[in-house]
């Protein structure tokens, strides 16, 4: 690896150790952590992080708006680089998606994306796969020995980072965390009823509807939803009571 590259990948470790120094909110350090990953991979267009999440995956993180909608294909294709680097915990690069006849349900809609090539990367916590790593490109062949060099470091070094924090975090602050995420889910929930009741339509899909407006509107799910209910009540949904962690003295 040359000079460069390594100054490349030590300034990237740099910020990563920043970032655990001022203990983040986990949702914080895993937006830096594709930020990042996007800018030491070079040829990568966009990075997405998936997670586990009740058998089934989902973005939690993504550097760009072609990440997630290339995540969220395989979602419901149920099939695809990121999904099979998840369940397999290896490995998975797609040189030519034009070429590739793995995952054709995925594979159609992926190059109308824009999407030629990728590398799926497993992310590993405590001996078990968590999630993976995806980088797309839009240009084949995108990802050189160099690249996938960068890539398999700063992902090994971004799921010790991750570990720390698991491990350190305060359980009342985990337990905020899930709050939000729960407070979230509620919010998009009274959507889908709003929706349900405007369009006549079934849950399922309601979820299309405003997914359809999300991608449209390049916003996220939360914050479409919070829009149509502001809409219809005249004012935003209640936020979650915030819950502050007391800092403890040494």
């Amino acid at each position: 690896m040359s000079d460069a590259a390594e100054s490349h990948l030590a300034s990237a470790y740099g910020q990563l150790l920043a970032l655990l120094s001022d203990s983040p909110h986990v949702d914080v350090f895993l937006d830096h952590v594709v930020r990042v990953a996007a800018e030491v991979v070079t040829p990568a267009v966009a990075c997405g992080l998936t997670m586990r999440r009740d058998g089934g995956a989902f973005t939690i993180a993504s550097s760009h708006d072609l990440a997630a909608r290339g995540d969220e294909i395989q979602y419901g294709a149920d099939e695809g680089p990121c999904l099979e680097a998840l369940r397999r915990a290896r490995a998975v690069e797609v040189v030519d998606l034009r070429e590739d006849e793995r995952w054709c349900r995925y594979r159609k809609h992926a190059l109308q994306l824009g999407i030629v090539s990728s590398l799926s990367l497993p992310v590993t916590v405590d001996r078990e796969t968590v999630g993976a790593l995806n980088l797309y490109a839009t240009h084949p062949a995108a990802f050189t020995d160099t690249a996938r060099q960068h890539a398999m470091a700063f992902t090994h070094q971004a799921a010790a980072a991750l570990t720390v924090i698991l491990r350190q975090a305060d359980q009342a602050l985990l337990h905020q965390q899930l709050t939000d995420a729960m407070a979230s889910r509620s919010v998009i929930d009274q959507a889908l009823g709003v929706l349900m009741g405007q369009q006549r339509c079934t849950a399922a899909e309601a979820f299309v509807l405003l997914r359809q407006a999300s991608q449209h509107r390049n916003r996220k799910l939360r914050d479409v939803a919070v829009e149509i209910i502001t809409q219809v009540t005249g004012r935003p949904p209640q936020p979650a009571t915030e819950f502050v962690v007391p800092r403890q003295h040494s």
